[in-house]
């Protein structure tokens, strides 16, 4: 039986992989449990499947859980928080498998800790990769345990990979829906509202993502990810837009034989592959192949989304450049979301600070952390520039 550690656990991949545990329960148990804030929810899971740990953001949320557990008979759960909480929560002993699916570099050190404690890991979290490949990586590699993607196009190269080896690999394509703007003339994306950016054709996602995925972001961060998990260059990672979202990945071989990977659109596929790798379960997951009917693909316009293109850059640069990419992504994305700035003001941002921003190769989780906190900051202060010229623009037109 595989013990399992969820970092992440209230969210949409924690909840996922819970219904796993419960559809296999003679393959895995739950060790423990990382959360954010959302109380009901992880006193329900703590109660339905006794954890040894539960961690979660605060003291005052720990004192509150703990309270909870005590009057529902959860005594025997010992209740932590914070980072150092998630730490522990990924790196107990009795812990063979962790699901690092906590949003943003929140669970970074915790994902980062279990690898050197040699655990065998689930990434559902694009910004370890983006932020801290290149370390993360490299532990894995001196443990020789696997990081195996639970994201659909990664976990779609993952499986295509079986079917060759890492020499033979000529390119691998990441498949992109295109997002909402596919077909909106870029003089219109100074004008596009948070409603239509939400507006996603193809996937209900968070607001975040939702955005990434109008701008491209989200498959840039992507490009990175693969160039880091498979120890491939960018020149090898081609994104390709295929609006059925039907393929998730596809990996080209030196021969010229394509595979590429299936699936319906369900997370429990991919986190299912991802804990019982190297062996494959029966599942009721199965994919509605005679309703197939066109498959379509195009090549990403870089121009009308320059965001792609810095993605590119910041992979073949790496370090502090990639760092900077996701944090002042993060920052401009909530400042858009807010109506602080335009649409297409996104990618200038970004631009702006990553080309401010020293090139540096960081060799602590804690240099990674700092280098984020710069380009926030750096970002904070762009944006209320930008704004401060609006207002100030504004008001000498109406004078």
């Amino acid at each position: 039986m595989k013990r399992i550690a969820i970092l992440g656990s209230t969210g949409s991949i924690g909840t996922s992989t819970l219904k796993i545990v419960e559809a296999y329960p003679d393959l895995f148990s739950v060790v423990s449990l990382a959360a954010g804030n959302n109380l009901d929810l992880v006193t329900e899971q703590a109660l339905r499947w006794h954890p040894k740990v539960v961690s979660v953001a605060s003291q005052q949320a720990a004192a509150t859980l703990k309270q909870r557990l005590g009057e529902a008979g959860g005594k025997n759960v010992k209740v932590v928080f914070g980072m150092e909480g998630t730490v522990e929560a990924a790196t107990l002993d009795e812990v063979d498998f962790v699901v690092s699916a906590i949003v943003g570099v929140g669970g970074l050190k915790a994902t980062y800790e279990a690898v050197k404690a040699g655990k065998w890991i689930g990434l559902a979290n694009k910004e370890t990769m983006v932020a801290a490949g290149e370390l993360v990586t490299a532990e894995a590699r001196k443990q020789g345990k696997p990081i195996l993607p639970i994201d659909s196009e990664h976990n779609a190269i993952h499986q295509a990979m079986r079917g060759g080896r890492l020499h033979e690999v000529e390119k691998v394509w990441l498949t992109a829906s295109g997002g909402p703007f596919l077909h909106t003339p870029v003089e219109e994306f100074e004008k596009i509202t948070v409603e239509q950016a939400l507006n996603h054709p193809t996937w209900k996602m968070g607001r975040r993502i939702t955005i990434d995925s109008a701008t491209l972001m989200n498959k840039g961060f992507e490009v990175i990810e693969a160039c880091r998990l498979f120890d491939m260059p960018p020149s090898k990672v081609e994104v390709i837009v295929h609006p059925q979202s039907t393929i998730h990945s596809m990996v080209e071989f030196s021969d010229g034989s394509i595979l590429a990977q299936l699936s319906v659109t369900d997370m429990r596929l991919p986190i299912l592959y991802a804990m019982t790798y190297p062996d494959r379960v029966p599942s009721n997951l199965k994919f509605p192949v005679l309703e197939l009917k066109r498959l379509d693909f195009y090549p990403p316009d870089f121009g009308k989304f320059p965001c792609l293109q810095l993605a590119y850059e910041a992979a073949e640069k790496g370090g502090t450049k990639s760092i900077a990419l996701n944090a002042v992504d993060e920052v401009a994305v909530a400042a858009f979301l807010e109506g602080g700035i335009p649409f297409n003001e996104i990618p200038r941002t970004i631009r702006r600070i990553i080309e401010e921003t020293p090139l540096r190769h960081p060799e602590s989780i804690e240099e990674v952390l700092s280098a984020d906190e710069a380009a926030r900051d750096a970002a904070r202060r762009r944006i209320q520039e930008l704004r401060s010229d609006s207002h100030k623009n504004l008001a000498s037109s109406r004078s």
